[in-house]
């Protein structure tokens, strides 16, 4: 591999860097099975919580890890799974906890969002063999099939008390789009059609929202399912119900859509290369207008948010959005085979290695000023592997509706 090719993100400098991100998360793991808030030098955070949605990503993470023989990954895999069961677990009402922690603390709400997180966890490591997630799996699904999803919108609910008796009004694409991800995975793990129906039910919904905002992605709704644009917009930079659309979630979005695609079509999912669906017009539109509303060609980087005019609002880059971007735009030379994909995700990887890597302390730089700076305003320390690792996957996988699904297959044409 030249210099070149590994200076953008060349395939072996991604295998060593996802190694390299997953041997920083491995501190995260307590005895419990919980994955721990690290901070920037990978130290686990004594005053913060233990959350759900960390948990299961990292549970997520290491079944990839196994599934691509990294050693270790399993026992780290079964761990954090041994988190979710137990540590996490609602003994009482079912369900999952937001997160416990510090000391006796706990936050019981119910969320769509922690969730499908532990579905996408199960999910994955069902694929890759291991002990007990077949049992997980089932128990989250059929909690979020009975609590969240809401039949007559053919979307989720967001968030319920612990006793699953009031479901806040608050509804949001966020928890439905990690709930797509998340489906898709179970469909992969189980053959079940009902999960992709749901899947597609969601992503067609939001796609039509989408539409009608000149391609910017609808965030926020009330019980009702109206959307509610102005919402947050004294607070825009919350981490979870930002101000405005999120060009990161375009990407996210884009590329999901593809994958359902992929999942609708199971022949394609021995190729490297799938052939593009029903919603490959669709996603274009979403990922362009994430690219131009969310792309600095001067300095460089993706704003965090924009108003429904394109115009930036929180200014600030974070890592996760340019994974996504990176990953969509991956996705998208592998289905359509065109070169100004190759060229944006070229790019990109060349602006994440610059900027994101930190590759004194380790990980990615979850924050950013706008200057392209360290910055710690709504994400301090780097508590998550996910969306670069997934990133670095994408790259190089064939395309199904599963990440899991996608590297046992790449794996398999490797070893053959």
């Amino acid at each position: 591999m030249d210099e070149p090719a590994r200076t953008t993100g060349g395939a072996a400098w991604r295998h060593d860097e996802l190694r390299r991100l997953l041997a920083f998360a491995q501190a995260s793991l307590g005895p419990d099975g919980g994955a721990r808030w690290l901070d920037d030098d990978g130290v686990p955070g004594a005053h913060q919580p233990v959350h759900t949605w960390i948990t299961a990503r990292t549970a997520h993470m290491y079944a990839l890890g196994t599934l691509l023989g990294v050693p270790g990954a399993d026992a780290l895999a079964d761990l954090a799974l041994d988190g979710l069961r137990s540590y996490l677990a609602d003994p009482v009402d079912g369900g999952w906890f937001a997160s416990r922690g510090p000391g006796d603390a706990v936050d019981d709400t119910k969320s769509a969002y922690a969730h499908a997180f532990v579905v996408l966890a199960a999910s994955s490591a069902v694929v890759a063999g291991r002990p007990g997630a077949r049992g997980l799996l089932d128990d989250a699904l059929r909690i979020l099939d009975q609590e969240f999803w809401e039949a007559d919108q053919d979307m989720l609910r967001d968030e319920w008390d612990r006793a699953w008796t009031t479901c806040a009004p608050y509804r949001g694409a966020n928890a439905n789009m990690h709930g797509v991800e998340a489906l898709l995975a179970a469909h992969s793990a189980t053959g079940d059609p009902l999960w992709l129906e749901r899947a597609s039910a969601i992503a067609d919904r939001v796609v039509g929202w989408a539409s009608e905002r000149d391609w910017r992605v609808v965030e926020h709704f009330d019980a009702s399912w109206r959307p509610q644009p102005e919402l947050n917009v004294d607070h825009p930079t919350d981490q979870f119900k930002p101000y405005g659309s999120t060009p990161g979630h375009g990407f996210e979005w884009s590329r999901l859509l593809l994958q359902l695609d992929a999942a609708q079509d199971p022949g394609a999912s021995d190729e490297v290369v799938a052939a593009p669906g029903a919603r490959l017009d669709a996603a274009r539109r979403l990922f362009d207008r994430a690219a131009a509303d969310g792309w600095d060609p001067d300095g460089g980087g993706f704003v965090y948010t924009v108003d429904w005019y394109g115009r930036p609002v929180e200014q600030r880059r974070f890592h996760w959005v340019a994974a996504e971007a990176i990953a969509a735009a991956e996705v998208f030379a592998r289905v359509t085979g065109e070169e100004r994909y190759a060229r944006l995700a070229r790019d990109w990887w060349a602006y994440a290695r610059t900027a994101l890597v930190d590759v004194e302390r380790g990980s990615w730089h979850h924050e950013l000023d706008a200057l392209n700076h360290p910055s710690a305003v709504v994400w301090v320390g780097k508590p998550d592997v996910y969306h670069a690792g997934q990133a670095l996957l994408l790259a190089d996988v064939p395309v199904t509706g599963s990440l899991a699904e996608s590297v046992r297959a790449w794996r398999a044409q490797r070893v053959e």
